[in-house]
């Protein structure tokens, strides 16, 4: 596991850094706001594609040089951008930071999976989940700081973290070769002829119930400063949501190992269409506070139902399956984040805000259909012992 963080701590970091600063550095350049939202648009597009790849190089090629490429890919592009504060160039090194990105997102996942016991899984993925959200709750304010204070320059460099992963990439590539877990898997894949779509039959609940939860998420963290409830409240706002996300994140995997993590997905769903449902009054009432109180209630479902649908997802198919889970998983995160993020400013483009926080609660609880049940783990062959 520390290797596995170290990779996601440095990768997520490059990740971070310029989710606010990229975008500013093209309007900077004479760029729209249109032209700005392009620019992480453009990243979480090839980092979809790239995700949907991501098994089938890790059986080509190891896990290893597979998060190496990862992190190379982030890293050296972040200083090219800049190179150029031109839309056109800015775009095109999104894209390449966009493929390295989709790489680590899919492999930290599968490596948890295969790394930790079954029985200690949701604690392992908690572990991992206030790895990947430690940078995002100190880099992303962090770097707009460093970019308005010190230059573009140094946000950019501070962006090329994940090269100093790369060691540790190789040492995870290592633990995961010699896992139980993964031998198993290697073995499968040579021994069986079951598509991969399979997966997709396995985990697709799980992944729609997270996917209408990252919608939401995803609306409040890109348009917090534009309900027009105050600056200072909405970023009081998203501290509350990253730091109760956080903690969920890192917590809820031990309840899941001790009680099963189906039985918090239906509590936890509620919780998030309530927080919402308080966003909506604040916008429609003008009350800044009850936005703080909405946040305060989604960000426990929003982090929590992260790691409880991937726990579920895991669970859900045998060995050889699981890099297609993670892949989907994450599939399911990234598009929901950036389909929350053009619905709810097209809706509120066409009639307001309220209307369009009011749709995302319509979203969520319609994702109660869909709350996993408690259902028996498909049976892989037992590691060898000792």
């Amino acid at each position: 596991m520390p290797s596995l963080v170290a990779v996601s701590l440095t990768g997520f970091s490059g990740y971070a850094a310029l989710l606010a600063v990229a975008p500013a550095w093209v309007v900077r350049g004479g760029a729209t706001e249109a032209g700005a939202g392009l620019v992480n648009g453009v990243l979480l597009a090839a980092t979809v594609a790239t995700q949907l790849c991501v098994p089938r190089l890790l059986r080509a090629f190891g896990t290893g040089p597979v998060v190496v490429a990862g992190l190379l890919l982030m890293g050296l592009a972040a200083p090219a951008y800049a190179l150029s504060d031109s839309l056109g160039p800015v775009l095109a090194w999104s894209a390449v930071r966009g493929i390295g990105f989709g790489i680590l997102t899919v492999v930290g996942s599968t490596v948890v999976a295969h790394l930790v016991p079954v029985e200690r899984r949701g604690e392992a993925v908690g572990v991992y989940g206030l790895a990947v959200a430690a940078p995002m709750l100190v880099l992303m304010p962090g770097s707009v700081a460093i970019a308005d204070r010190f230059g573009y320059g140094w946000a950019f460099a501070a962006a090329a973290l994940p090269l100093l992963g790369v060691p540790w990439a190789f040492a995870l590539g290592r633990q995961v070769d010699r896992s139980p877990s993964a031998a198993s898997a290697g073995n499968d894949d040579q021994r069986t002829t079951v598509p991969d779509r399979r997966a997709l039959a396995l985990v697709w609940r799980p992944t729609v119930v997270l996917f209408a939860v990252t919608m939401a998420g995803g609306a409040l963290m890109t348009f917090a400063p534009q309900l027009g409830l105050g600056g200072l409240w909405a970023a009081a706002a998203l501290l509350l949501l990253a730091l109760t996300s956080a903690l969920a994140r890192w917590r809820v995997g031990l309840l899941a190992d001790r009680h099963g993590a189906e039985r918090f997905v239906t509590p936890l769903l509620l919780s998030c269409a309530a927080g919402v449902v308080l966003c909506v009054l604040a916008i429609v009432g003008d009350q800044p506070w009850l936005l703080l109180l909405g946040a305060l209630v989604l960000g426990p479902a929003y982090g929590g139902l992260q790691n409880l649908t991937l726990i579920i997802a895991f669970e859900r198919v045998p060995a050889r399956s699981i890099p297609t889970a993670s892949a989907i998983w994450n599939i399911g995160f990234d598009a929901g984040t950036a389909t929350g993020s053009v619905v709810v400013g097209a809706l509120a483009a066409a009639y307001s805000f309220g209307s369009a926080f009011a749709a995302m609660a319509v979203v969520v609880l319609a994702a109660l259909v869909l709350a996993p049940r408690r259902r028996a783990r498909p049976a892989d062959p037992a590691p060898p012992r000792g």
